[in-house]
């Protein structure tokens, strides 16, 4: 296996391993764009043998600093492919050509060399993609994580423009002429989001009620959706169980009041008529009970889950039963996977609703067993008193 072989094997299983998943933009997906890309310039500026090997090494491990967080993530990239090319055998001049490059692609550096002009040129070829638009998404989504940082769409659509128009050039050859008509491409798509984007701000400032209906999208009307029904469930939830501690209160003082004033008088042998009306009233309270609590029994679940129940969006994140056993650092990264997952928010939600109205299934008609026992006990029991009297 040669230096660039093993320098992608190494790359690849440290991102794997060790990089968060807040890095949407900056991780594995970028680097083999930016390979791919070095590889294309090297052939059309006939560059190769040990410089394309030079370029190759620090394109590989340009971003592995994002490991150790965003704050000087070159510097942090040079000190781990040194750790690397030391390890391999490779010469201190070797290491500092790598290096060299690797902080080539600091944003604001200009780059000297026609080395440093092809690894500068292949980070940044995500602004030739058709795909710019999501791609910006991505590292807009990371920076939101990674840093905090909030735009709005019109904001960071002007964000782009500026960056396109005022702080990014080609530098090779090759890419002045066959990539800077495809940046253009997408400073023209850009500047067309904007205009939109403007113009709909506008129309919205000259008539509020019309901006409430531009901005109604499905997601809220979805949001709505689950809002309401979650609050039926929790309502519903709190119904049942007062209905219960209703039910446990009432069989609560009926044998209470049965232990303290009929019983002790069930020795006498003239009151032997009240045995069996006195029986009658105690079970009918005694299994209302029993029924009442089982109604509010809370159910014990596990409280793991796996990466591979995440990733065959297998688990629902949303209840606590899930997960409660679980670490801070695995709960975040399932649940920033299941965000990034429109499909697999929504399943969990709807799966959340279904089980949550599972439990409240089994909720009623345990307290609709409850009721109809303490509801016949009690017919049965007064019935059972009168017979009892009436025959003395």
């Amino acid at each position: 296996m040669n230096l660039i072989e093993q320098s992608e094997d190494f790359v690849s299983k440290l991102l794997k391993d060790k990089l968060s998943n807040l890095y949407s933009y900056h991780n594995i997906n970028h680097t083999f764009n930016v390979i791919s890309a070095v590889n294309k310039l090297c052939a059309k500026e006939n560059v190769d043998g040990a410089e394309k090997d030079l370029l190759l090494v620090a394109a590989w491990f340009h971003d592995t600093g994002y490991v150790n967080g965003v704050v000087n993530h070159e510097s942090e990239s040079v000190k781990i492919a040194t750790m690397f090319l030391k390890e391999k055998g490779q010469s201190d001049e070797f290491i500092n050509e790598v290096s060299k490059l690797i902080l080539a692609t600091v944003k604001e550096y200009v780059p000297q060399t026609e080395l440093e002009k092809i690894i500068k040129d292949a980070d940044y070829v995500h602004i030739t993609s058709l795909e710019y638009e999501s791609t910006c998404e991505l590292l807009r989504f990371e920076l939101k994580n990674s840093m905090n940082l909030s735009f709005s769409d019109l904001d960071w659509a002007r964000e782009n423009l500026n960056f396109l128009m005022n702080k990014h050039r080609f530098y090779t050859d090759y890419a002045i002429k066959k990539w800077q008509p495809l940046k253009e491409k997408n400073i023209v798509m850009v500047q067309k989001r904007i205009n939109k984007q403007e113009l709909k701000k506008v129309k919205e400032l000259e008539d509020e009620e019309k901006k409430r209906e531009k901005i109604e999208k499905p997601d809220r009307g979805i949001d709505t959706l689950f809002r309401v029904t979650l609050g039926n469930h929790t309502r519903l939830s709190g119904i049942a169980d007062s209905k219960a501690n209703i039910l446990l209160s009432v069989n609560a003082i009926i044998i209470s009041i049965a232990l303290s004033t009929i019983i002790p008088k069930l020795d006498s042998p003239k009151n032997v008529h009240l045995v069996i009306p006195t029986f009658v009233m105690l079970m009918s309270s005694v299994i209302t009970i029993i029924f009442a609590i089982l109604s509010t029994r809370p159910k014990v679940t596990s409280g793991f889950f796996t990466r591979d129940d995440v990733e065959a969006k297998k688990v629902n994140l949303m209840f606590f039963g899930n997960f409660y056993k679980m670490p801070l650092e695995d709960y975040d990264w399932a649940m920033n996977e299941m965000m990034k997952d429109r499909d697999y928010l929504y399943s969990t939600m709807i799966k959340d609703l279904y089980y949550l109205g599972l439990v409240l299934q089994r909720k009623y008609n345990l307290l609709r067993i409850a009721y109809n026992f303490f509801m016949f006990g009690i017919i049965i029991t007064v019935i059972a008193f009168v017979v009892a009297f009436k025959n003395l």
